[in-house]
């Protein structure tokens, strides 16, 4: 008798708590439903997803939209947030961070797989039109931080943007590139692994079009974009502009990740491994060619390089990027020649014409330091007047490059601000103020 009493207490306070988690979601989706929540509705709000996150012995469909509550949670904090203030910014910063950002990626995702897997659409169509409304306001904060130089703050932004909606994977290339730079390794591996086992190229198109009113060139979404631009007369000289695959990089990057580590082995096993998928790809055989320089074997190095060439004789593309491999390896001559390969094989390579530019100025960083630092004893005075030389034999080098690039590309104000200067050290001020005089 008592046993069964037990038993029957037991079971009326499952059901009581049964009935209590009900009342709990019953109150968020209430609150989830409103267009607006005031700071009382915030606060039932988080007593409610505090009251049920304690609770134990949830359904699997009481966890799953327990789960969801609380990813959505920061962004109605947000939205609560910026109704007061649009421009709040340390609100975005608070609610957007990459913690937030990962939880909604969890917690959305879960419910898209268990919606899908019992056939009954609850929440399917919000967390899409969320993704949709509020991504472009992640985005815009990952680039902010990217511009004021908070780079691993970015990069992390970018990963949980990719968590949230993996349909882009090059925000997860975005984040890779950014680790890389603030030399947080382990999250980059991660990062490239998971480029890697999606097979991301990154290839694609920029479509470009001139703004009639501004003079300025802007880039579409879309070919369809620019055509509608077009069609309506806002804009005009369409040209394209090929993005090469970045599958090279990305595996050259990964293994010299692994070669910082000390772990070589797996860093010529990667690259080897992604040859074998893809024995033309060029760009694999470039990032091979850099591991080995790295781990300086120069013989394997230049077998490398010259297998590329056989592959691929009279594709600029190619002598380009080994212009640029030849730079990063400091082969700076080596670099002149493959730029000015690829522009005997294209005359309108705007690229290479930049890149030899530059690299008739490389190294005047030191030169103005060196100049600098020096006195005005008749020995230092010598010296200034022999690096001032060299200097003007520089700057006039790298002016016909950046002039060629210019005109293949007359609204490139990165280009227009080098030439610019290139003409003040020179002296040449007619060419200055001609140039300066064009909009």
């Amino acid at each position: 008798m008592k046993i069964k009493y037990v038993l029957l207490a037991s079971s009326l306070m499952l059901s009581a708590a049964s009935f209590a988690q009900k009342d709990e979601l019953k109150a968020l989706r209430k609150l989830y439903d409103k267009d607006d929540l005031s700071s009382d509705d915030i606060s039932s709000y988080k007593a409610n997803v505090n009251k049920l996150g304690s609770m134990s012995g949830l359904a699997e469909a009481d966890q799953v939209y327990l789960n969801f509550y609380k990813g959505v949670l920061p962004l109605a904090e947000l939205q609560a947030a910026m109704t007061k203030n649009p421009n709040d910014i340390q609100a975005m910063t608070k609610h957007l961070s990459p913690a937030n950002i990962n939880l909604m990626a969890n917690s959305f995702n879960e419910v898209l797989e268990f919606e899908k897997k019992s056939g009954k659409e609850i929440y399917t169509k919000d967390i899409k039109e969320m993704i949709g409304g509020f991504k472009p306001m992640m985005l815009q904060y990952a680039y902010g931080l990217n511009q004021a130089s908070k780079f691993k703050e970015a990069s992390q932004v970018f990963a949980a943007v990719y968590n949230l909606d993996k349909s882009d994977p090059s925000n997860l290339y975005n984040a890779s590139l950014l680790a890389v730079q603030v030399q947080d390794y382990d999250n980059a591996l991660k990062y490239y692994e998971e480029l890697k086992n999606i097979n991301y190229t990154g290839e694609g198109t920029i479509y470009y079009a001139v703004n009639k009113a501004s003079g300025q060139e802007e880039p579409f979404g879309s070919l369809a974009d620019r055509k509608k631009a077009i069609g309506m007369g806002t804009h005009e000289k369409p040209r394209d502009e090929k993005i090469p695959s970045k599958r090279g990089e990305i595996y050259k990057n990964y293994a010299s990740i692994l070669l910082e580590k000390g772990r070589a082995d797996e860093a010529k096993k990667a690259i080897a491994e992604a040859r074998t998928l893809n024995p033309d790809d060029t760009d694999l055989i470039l990032a091979e060619a850099n591991l080995y320089y790295e781990a300086k074997d120069m013989v394997t190095y230049k077998k490398l390089i010259n297998e590329v060439i056989a592959k691929k004789p009279n594709d600029p593309d190619l002598y380009f990027n080994l212009g640029v491999v030849s730079t990063n390896t400091g082969e700076i001559e080596e670099a002149k020649k493959y730029y000015e390969k690829a522009i005997a094989i294209n005359p309108k390579y705007f690229n290479a014409y930049n890149n030899l530019g530059a690299l008739c100025l490389s190294g005047d960083d030191k030169i103005v330091k060196e100049m600098n630092s020096l006195g005005m004893t008749p020995k230092e005075s010598k010296r200034y007047d022999e690096l001032k030389a060299k200097r003007q034999k520089m700057f006039s080098s790298a002016i016909p490059y950046f002039e060629k690039a210019l005109e293949l590309e007359p609204q490139n104000e990165g280009v227009k601000s080098i030439l610019l200067n290139c003409y003040q050290v020179l002296e040449m001020d007619a060419k200055y103020k001609a140039l300066k005089a064009k909009k």
